[in-house]
């Protein structure tokens, strides 16, 4: 704490001041009326640093294109406005896996990611072997994961396997929409580096491609409805077509993990949807590093669920953001601080 300069600006504009030449004789009566200011100033006001907050959060979230994004900006909201001396802001990022990596280093206090990603992080495993074990906890299940492969009807592709020879983006770099498809293609004996021309773009970026026809389809996971994948099913000429692809669940799991399982997207949810359509999804979760402060681990959980019908204002998949699917099994073990929360809520489920 510093208080000399402002200290010596109250001294100096008392001393402009036309005084008696005997009120101030010596330097020490100048330091005197200076700290008596200051004292008058710290008792009505308290010092400057209480004035600011005191704790700043990095959420890490996603593209602008996605829920993540939305709701991180939503929880950044009730943090800033409902914790005491916290500021809490939403990072742009490349989703799950950039994620992940952003709390191994610190950058990111807080994190959206799929719990099929957060999974590997913590064990160290497929994308993360390099980097080793992430020290990161789960502190809610927030919604399904809806994976989506976007295409438009009339191109010949029904399936899968269609995918061989067309342009795809597999989504960004360092996400988890990334990490799914290659597992989908895995399974499906298709080389992304060779039977596909790959892109590996966001959403946003995957759908302005789809606009200008420089690509035929995308892969893409996350809340429904998209706001990006909205607007291109909105677009004037453009039919979309969501792929079927449940089918793969079964092999995925075997191969990598039961972190997947099976999800219907009513056709209601985009327009020129005909019929539902089965794919497969997995959890969306709200992460944080495993040294977080407990309480405000608590203290986030709290105002999140109390203020929940503000998060629902901004997306509807925060609809889905309840006591129940919260403490949904996601792989890898809950933060003390969640626990402590869940369990004075009744919702922590007894072994």
């Amino acid at each position: 704490m510093v208080w000399q300069p402002l200290g010596r600006d109250m001294g100096n504009l008392l001393l402009a001041k036309e005084e008696p030449a005997m009120f101030y004789p010596t330097s020490l009566n100048r330091c005197w009326v200076s700290l008596c200011v200051l004292g008058f100033l710290f008792i009505f006001h308290g010092p400057a640093e209480a004035q600011s907050k005191a704790v700043r959060l990095s959420i890490a979230t996603a593209g602008t294109g996605g829920v993540y994004y939305v709701i991180g900006g939503g929880v950044a909201a009730l943090i800033s406005k409902y914790i005491p001396n916290t500021e809490a802001t939403a990072e742009v990022t490349a989703a799950s896996v950039d994620n992940m990596k952003l709390i191994m280093t610190r950058k990111s206090d807080l994190a959206f990611s799929t719990a099929d990603v957060a999974y590997d992080a913590q064990q160290g495993v497929e994308r993360f072997k390099s980097t080793g074990k992430v020290p990161v906890k789960a502190m809610a299940m927030v919604y399904p994961s809806v994976g989506h492969i976007v295409t438009l009807e009339g191109i010949g592709i029904h399936r899968v396997s269609d995918l061989k020879g067309k342009r795809v983006s597999t989504g960004a770099p360092g996400s988890g929409v990334e990490v799914t498809a290659l597992k989908i293609f895995d399974v499906a004996r298709i080389d992304p580096n060779k039977d596909i021309r790959r892109e590996r773009l966001g959403v946003t970026e995957s759908v302005g491609a789809m606009k200008d026809r420089k690509i035929d389809a995308f892969f893409w996971g996350g809340g429904i409805p998209a706001g990006a994948i909205l607007d291109l099913a909105s677009t004037p000429g453009m039919k979309i077509k969501l792929l079927a692809h449940d089918d793969v669940l079964e092999k995925v799991n075997q191969k990598f993990g039961p972190t997947y399982f099976r999800f219907v997207v009513p056709k209601e949810t985009y327009p020129g949807m005909t019929q539902p359509v089965p794919v497969i999804a997995t959890g969306n979760i709200m992460v944080c590093h495993e040294s977080m402060d407990e309480k405000l681990v608590y203290d986030i959980l709290k105002v999140i669920f109390e203020h929940r019908q503000d998060l629902i204002a901004i997306h509807k998949e925060a609809e889905k953001i309840t006591l129940e699917s919260a403490v949904m099994g996601c792989g890898l073990p809950f933060h003390a601080g969640a626990i402590r929360y869940f369990k004075e809520r009744k919702a922590w489920p007894e072994k």
